[in-house]
Formats: C-alpha cells, sequence, structure tokens
C-alpha cells in the first residue's frame, strides 16, 4: 500500500476514532493492512527542541501579566518570571531553566529569596535593587520541576509572589509555587 490514500474510515482507525468490527466489510482489508504498517513503525522519543520551550515560556510569562499585581497595602509588590532556556540546550531529560525572580517592595531596605531550591536559607540568594523606584530582582538557574519559595523582605517578613499560585506551608504562611 505504498504511496496509497487510505480510506478516511481506515484513518478514523488508525487515530482509534473506531475499531477494525465498526469498518464495513469491504475495508477490514485495508484496516488490517494499515494497522500492520503502523505496528512495523518504529517507535521513538519526541524531544522538543530549545524553541518550543522558548515558545512555552513566552506563553507562559504572557499568562502572568494579568494576574494581579498588589500584595499588601504596606508593600506594593510584583513579580514577573522570565523564563527561557540556558544556552546551549540541556538534554530534554534534565532541562535547566533561568528564572527572574522580582519583587517591588520600594520601602524595603533588603529582599532575599528563599525556598527548596536553597533549603529555605533566607539569607543564601538575595535580590538586588536595581533603581530608586524599589524593584528588586535575582536571576537563578533552576532544574525543571516543582518549586516552592517566598520573598524575604528586612529578613523578617515573608512574602509570597502575587504572581504566582501559592499553597499553604503547614506553618501558618503561603509558599509560592513556581513549575518549570
Amino acid at each position: 500500500m505504498s504511496g496509497h490514500e487510505f480510506h478516511p474510515l481506515v484513518k478514523q482507525l488508525l487515530d482509534g476514532d473506531i475499531t477494525l468490527a465498526d469498518l464495513p466489510a469491504e475495508l477490514r482489508a485495508e484496516g488490517e493492512e494499515a494497522l500492520r504498517l503502523l505496528a512495523r513503525v518504529a517507535r521513538t522519543d519526541v524531544t522538543m527542541p530549545a524553541v518550543t520551550w522558548r515558545v512555552m515560556a513566552a506563553l507562559e510569562r504572557r499568562r502572568r501579566r494579568f494576574l494581579p499585581w498588589l500584595l499588601a497595602p504596606a508593600l506594593a509588590a510584583a513579580a514577573v518570571l522570565v523564563l527561557w532556556l540556558r544556552p546551549g540546550s540541556p538534554p530534554p531529560s534534565a532541562p535547566v531553566v533561568t528564572v527572574r525572580f522580582v519583587l517591588v517592595a520600594p520601602e524595603a531596605r533588603q529582599v532575599s529569596l528563599a525556598g527548596t531550591f536553597n533549603q529555605w536559607d533566607s539569607h543564601a540568594t538575595p535580590l538586588v535593587r536595581t533603581g530608586p523606584t524599589g524593584v528588586w530582582t535575582a536571576t537563578l538557574t533552576l532544574p525543571a520541576g516543582q518549586h516552592q519559595y517566598a520573598f524575604v523582605v528586612d529578613g523578617v517578613r515573608w512574602v509570597p509572589d502575587p504572581g504566582a499560585p501559592a499553597v499553604d506551608d503547614g506553618f501558618g504562611r503561603r509558599n509560592s509555587v513556581l513549575t518549570l
């Protein structure tokens, strides 16, 4: 059947929409041959090129722009996650993603990031103030997967990211969740 165009019902069979028994009798031989050909096709793992990861990250950034930006009256907080793959596309089994955390905290004297990626050490990942408006940033390279985190303002106030989903931490606070 090389170069042969299958009947539309046989295509439905190959798509799994119908069974061989659903085919009219005159199409069953063609359906059986199509299934034999399909069984002989070598199956290989599909890997996504780096551009696919970048497109998915851009879509995620666009989705997050529409989430609320205000965190609390005393703190005008905002966070934007900017995702892109690290240059030199990592193997598909262990992708690594660069994440930029941003918090607007004009009254803060210092801001850091604590999470599962740094054993919740509130001093391990300080953010840098990028201007007079109180914008604080940190860029990390993290393995794909789910990470929980929070911003630590002035060493005492744990603040969830308003641009990310949050979960109860079991101790009366909320942790932000980042899924890469």
